[in-house]
């Protein structure tokens, strides 16, 4: 198993992870354009936004995408995890941590103070797993305002 960041082959497999995520978050996806969109925003080396994929022998895994945001209140940086998701297969054999690890690696390097991410309450088996790194949880309400 290799992790590694995303490149122009993996955009596919990120899409049908993306899927397969959005289902498992009960929540809705739609492809169209997500291929260019996606090239554009992962694959642009001026872009803030990171992507990390898992790949076991030559199929893709896992993914993860985070980017640095600024904190008012911390008057600094941190890393937000925007995604993080892992084949049903790929659970519980140490990827996810070892992706944790390396976007806590980058944090370090981009001098962020903390990494922030958020998961649904009904989804217990990540959050057993980021208790299990040693996160704490804040309960706040997320809300969408589309323009």
């Amino acid at each position: 198993m290799k992790i590694r960041f995303a490149e122009e082959k993996d955009l596919s497999s990120i899409i049908e992870l993306c899927k397969a995520h959005a289902q498992y978050e009960r929540s809705s996806f739609k492809e169209e354009n997500k291929k260019e969109l996606l090239s554009e925003h992962l694959l642009n080396p001026d872009s803030n936004i990171k992507c990390l994929v898992a790949e076991s022998d030559t199929e893709i895994i896992g993914y993860a995408t985070f980017f640095k945001q600024f904190s008012t209140w911390d008057a600094g940086y941190y890393m937000y995890v925007d995604c993080l998701f892992l084949t049903e297969n790929a659970r519980g054999k140490g990827t996810g941590k070892q992706i944790m690890e390396l976007i806590r690696a980058h944090s370090k390097e981009e001098d962020c103070s903390v990494i922030q991410w958020q998961t649904p309450s009904f989804n217990t088996g990540a959050i057993k797993f980021y208790t299990r790194l040693g996160a704490e949880s804040k309960n706040k309400e997320r809300f969408f305002w589309k323009v």
